[in-house]
């Protein structure tokens, strides 16, 4: 059997991991850690989330620096707060109690001061976020010449987020690292790109399947017409009591009108969007991790980095434009050796896009039936009598209002106090689901013609139908986009819904759009002459006056 003391992880580090509960390596840590121990070879990893990634570059971080010499040898770059804090966290963990390492995290949304302090005292290891730490390279605030270790964590999602140029920027500002460590889920080739331009000879090592998804994760969709979205998003929640879970949407618009609906409907839920301030989603978050909120609902951007243990399910009111992002959304549940349910909900339209991320993750997806209102009534009372069944009676003295509750229901027969029972929690479900519709969609033929006419519907949009004005906007890769993110924003520009678009085409300096004839002049309104990142936006019609490529 394999055991960290047998990878080379020292004394020291090995009663820490037994005091935390570590008893054997993961895949990831058992390939990765022998390698990095070297501390002199390029390294790239790429393995799902919640695989222990953490801990296979940050023990031997923790071995190979200098703890007499108190300046950052160690930097860890990642892409959101959450993440940042984690792996601090984790690191902290994993040190020895009297190892003195000190690890500092940087990241923004918080008081710069507060951070140069920190460095300034004296730290190992810095966990940084790359805005907030080119901010202090710009200050001249940290010192980067005795970094020995660069670990790019999640490169492929930092990437997703426009972080490529901060990312070659900081790695010039590390001139004299002994290696540089990359981890990902996926390799897409603008990584394979940062690879050979700044490593040398890198060994790599994948765990699973490249783009396979977690084995321990079911893979589901509901299919519905899209009139009926809302409402199958709310069964699914109704016929899992006791679901822990988040919902991704495309927008942020989406995630505060369905999160304002629910709410309205007596569901505990909160929206995660980039127009939280850092204060309010921190909040949000910490109710989330306390599960004091079962429900989270988020858009892509802003659920980067969440790492939250026992997550039960990953439901995507709609499929992301871009197949690899599935991979990070179904990647938040299932992890850390739990089972986990990825639900998605699709239109006959969206079956093809369905079968794509099917092949790219190499996974078979599972059409469920909707349930029925009956179903939904069934399983909820189901869970009640158990709940109240496994009810601890043992708290509290409940004896002394036993003679009064016997002469109240003295002649009340059991069958009557079920009843009342049943009538006092489920009288909303029942009233509710008393006359609900089928929201399936029933197609003697099975799904195959929903995929014919899926892709039917894809080559009429390619050809223009006549039903889509195509619009030119000098918006690219090059501005830090890739499809899913240019969707959200000029969906958040534009304030309008993503049936109302058809095909999109991204190249490196400009973009084009499909959008509804009638919508077309309010998509153009929104966006032209508005700035992006300092630089004007010029949206117009394809056909009248946009160039092509």
């Amino acid at each position: 059997m394999v055991t960290f003391e047998s990878l080379g992880i020292e004394e020291g580090l090995l009663q820490s991991l037994q005091k935390i509960g570590f008893k054997t390596p993961t895949p990831i840590q058992e390939q990765a850690i022998p390698v990095l121990l070297q501390g002199t070879k390029d390294f790239i990893g790429l393995a799902q989330t919640g695989t222990g990634k953490t801990a296979a570059f940050g023990l031997p971080l923790l071995q190979l620096i200098n703890k007499a010499f108190v300046s950052p040898q160690a930097l860890i770059i990642c892409p959101t707060r959450e993440l940042c804090l984690q792996i601090a966290n984790d690191l902290q963990s994993f040190k020895p109690e009297n190892g003195n390492v000190h690890v500092t995290a940087v990241y923004g949304g918080t008081a710069i001061s507060q951070q140069i302090r920190e460095i300034r005292r004296g730290t190992h290891i810095v966990v940084a976020t790359p805005g907030r730490l080119i901010d202090l390279i710009e200050r001249k605030a940290i010192n980067l010449n005795d970094i020995h270790y660069v670990v790019l964590d999640e490169a492929d999602e930092m990437l997703n987020m426009g972080f490529k140029d901060d990312i070659e920027f900081i790695l010039k500002e590390t001139p004299n690292r002994q290696s540089t460590w990359l981890f990902s889920a996926t390799m897409p080739k603008e990584i394979r790109q940062v690879s050979k331009r700044y490593m040398e000879n890198p060994f790599e090592i994948t765990v699973g399947k490249a783009n396979s998804v977690n084995v321990n994760i079911a893979h589901q969709y509901y299919q519905t017409q899209h009139i009926n979205r809302y409402e199958t998003l709310k069964r699914i929640i109704d016929f899992n009591p006791g679901l822990y879970g988040i919902i991704f949407t495309r927008t942020k618009a989406d995630a505060q009108h369905i999160t304002e609906q629910l709410i309205r409907e007596g569901y505990d839920i909160e929206a995660l969007h980039g127009d939280l301030t850092q204060a309010q989603r921190d909040k949000v978050m910490a109710r989330f991790r306390e599960k004091s909120l079962e429900l989270l609902i988020a858009t892509d951007v802003a659920a980067r980095g969440i790492d939250v243990q026992g997550i039960t399910h990953v439901i995507n009111y709609e499929l992301p434009d871009d197949t690899e992002v599935y991979t990070h959304r179904s990647g938040r549940t299932g992890r850390a050796g739990l089972s986990g349910i990825s639900i998605s909900i699709v239109t006959p339209k969206e079956l093809y896009r369905l079968r794509q991320i099917e092949k790219l993750v190499n996974t078979k997806f599972n059409k469920i039936d909707i349930p029925s209102g009956k179903d939904v009534c069934r399983k909820q009372f189901f869970h009640f009598i158990d709940k109240m069944l496994n009810a601890d009676i043992s708290h509290g003295e409940y004896e002394a209002y036993v003679p009064v509750l016997k002469e109240k229901f003295e002649a009340v027969t059991k069958e009557e106090v079920l009843q009342r029972v049943a009538a006092l929690e489920f009288d909303r479900f029942l009233r509710y689901y008393e006359n609900s519709a089928d929201l399936n969609l029933r197609n003697d033929k099975g799904d195959r013609k929903g995929d014919r006419d899926a892709s039917r519907d894809n080559r009429n949009r390619s050809r223009g139908n006549g039903q889509y004005q195509r619009l030119f906007v000098n918006l690219g890769t090059k501005d830090g986009f890739y499809k899913a993110s240019f969707l959200q924003f000029i969906l958040d520009m534009s304030r309008l819904n993503k049936e109302q678009l058809g095909r999109i085409d991204m190249k490196e300096m400009n973009s084009w759009v499909e959008v509804e004839a009638d919508a077309a002049r309010i998509m153009i309104k929104a966006l032209d002459g508005k700035n992006y990142r300092g630089r004007r936006i010029r949206m117009n019609d394809a056909e009248a006056g946009g160039r092509r490529r």
